[in-house]
């Protein structure tokens, strides 16, 4: 009798258990033949079409992007000599990549579809030859402004009288003039725009860098790469040196030693939620891609996924929650652009670094297929808690019992050495789970810390319908507690 009931469990369990296939499907698109098609940007064109650079200097543009019939799919070589593209912009009838050494504006001025005049918007930042020197973008805010992000010199500068700005955010007008904006980047190769316009990056774990994670970009904030701080003496900074910046102490308490350390407004925990954070894109799809309407969606170039990203802003600073939300994708995802139809597209390259996947290089698609995933959609922060919005109504017995969740809450080491593990963990006694309407639970938690990653598990919950979660875990950072 105990294994009768044990196999129907486990057979109700199977027939409601959701994978992400389930609800985003993703298409590998085929690639120009004999082209080392390693996407370092991606960009929509106004009349639907898909422009994509890639890392060996080209840009291609994809015709009938969208078609299920993949032999439909064409593609055409627009641009060429480039010194190793890692962003592209569509605007105003142009486009706009940002090379090693400068932003460039391409314009096709007889009207064939090819790039005829490669023109320098801005160079002014240093590059000494040293391999690592990347620079990022270009990204426009909501008030029309370019952004860039220059990676850090890794290593020994091959001169270091030419290594003005690496590790910092640049912000030019549309003029081309250029305004250094903040500092404390390691490798930042991530750069969007939220739906307000407010600009972020990714950051990649590395010394000062105990974690991927994601930074509100704005003038004078430094982020924590302490060599940065070297063109703080050059004209036009808005960032003072603090002097020597200690090594060794935690993340949470990093900010009293530093008072001017801004922290991220996202972790991303070391393989728990990726290894290298990339590429942003904020779904302004209207729904045409599912229940995430404005959340911003993340590249992972290590584990080849895409994290998804809530934000909210208490005291005035971002701060906000990140979800798994796609994996198994074929290879380093570098880039990511929404499609005309509301689709994700996916530019990879692993640049002949180690990454998860079965290639070197490509282009996917994921693509929403209408059935909504039962997923925890927000996490807000409360003065007692945090309250979970879900995509479908949930069960009211498993959404209010305490033992449906189960939280922690830990922070990282600030410091010159690689990386960090996880420190100074607590186990956080969950009191309550109070259901607000059909799909909304609060949960009040003893013992919250202000500047402190909250880990979620929400195994026990189940949807009205009897669905378990798609993604059960959620990562919280917590910088400010809701008054």
């Amino acid at each position: 009798m105990v294994i009768v009931r044990v196999l129907t469990a486990l057979l109700c369990i199977s027939a409601f258990a959701q994978s992400e296939d389930d609800h985003y499907r993703v298409i590998t698109l085929p690639t120009p033949e004999g082209v080392k098609f390693e996407v370092g940007g991606l960009a929509l064109l106004p009349d639907g079409r898909m422009a994509a650079a890639i890392r060996k200097g080209e840009v291609w543009v994809l015709e009938n992007p969208y078609e299920e019939d993949l032999s439909k799919i064409r593609y055409t070589r627009i641009a060429e000599a480039l010194h190793e593209p890692l962003g592209l912009l569509a605007h105003e009838g142009d486009l706009y990549t940002t090379q090693r050494s400068e932003l460039t504006r391409m314009r096709d001025l007889d009207g064939d579809g090819v790039v005829d005049e490669y023109r320098t918007v801005n160079n002014s930042w240093g590059v000494t030859g040293n391999y690592h020197e990347y620079a990022y973008g270009p990204v426009l805010d909501g008030d029309g402004n370019f952004w860039v992000t220059l990676n850090q010199t890794l290593g020994q500068p091959i001169d270091a009288n030419d290594a003005d700005w690496r590790g910092w955010g640049l912000r030019i007008s549309q003029d081309g003039v250029a305004e250094p904006m903040c500092a404390g980047m390691r490798s930042p190769c991530g750069i969007g725009a939220n739906a307000l316009g407010d600009v972020f990056f990714t950051d990649q774990q590395g010394e000062w860098v105990p974690a991927g994670s994601l930074h509100h970009m704005r003038k004078g904030a430094f982020f924590g790469h302490a060599v940065s701080l070297r063109s703080t003496e050059l004209p036009g900074s808005p960032i003072e040196n603090p002097g020597t910046i200690p090594s060794g102490i935690p993340i949470a308490k990093a900010p009293d030693e530093v008072p001017i350390l801004d922290l991220p407004a996202v972790w991303f925990p070391y393989r728990k939620a990726g290894m290298s954070a990339t590429g942003i894109a904020c779904d302004m799809s209207g729904g045409k891609f599912g229940p995430f309407e404005e959340q911003l969606f993340v590249g992972d170039f290590t584990m080849a996924m895409v994290l998804r990203v809530d934000l909210e802003k208490v005291g005035g600073e971002y701060q906000g929650a990140c979800f798994l939300f796609r994996r198994g994708l074929q290879t380093a995802v570098v880039r990511l652009a929404f499609g005309e139809d509301g689709s994700l597209f996916a530019g990879q390259t692993n640049r002949g670094w180690n990454s998860a996947g079965s290639v070197s290089y490509g282009l996917q698609r994921i693509v929403y297929t209408n059935e909504t995933p039962f997923e925890m959609n927000t996490m807000r922060a409360a003065s007692d808690g945090f309250q979970i919005e879900f995509t479908k109504p949930v069960d009211e017995a498993t959404a209010t019992d305490v033992n449906s969740y189960t939280m922690s809450s830990y922070t990282l080491h600030y410091h010159n050495r690689y990386g960090s593990d996880e420190i100074e963990t607590q186990e956080l006694n969950i009191t309550e789970a109070k259901l607000e309407g059909d799909r909304t639970v609060h949960l009040v938690v003893e013992g919250l810390r202000p500047r402190y990653i909250h880990e979620l598990h929400a195994e026990g919950i189940k949807s009205a319908e009897g669905s378990p979660l798609v993604h059960t875990e959620a990562y919280y950072t917590l910088n400010r507690i809701p008054e």
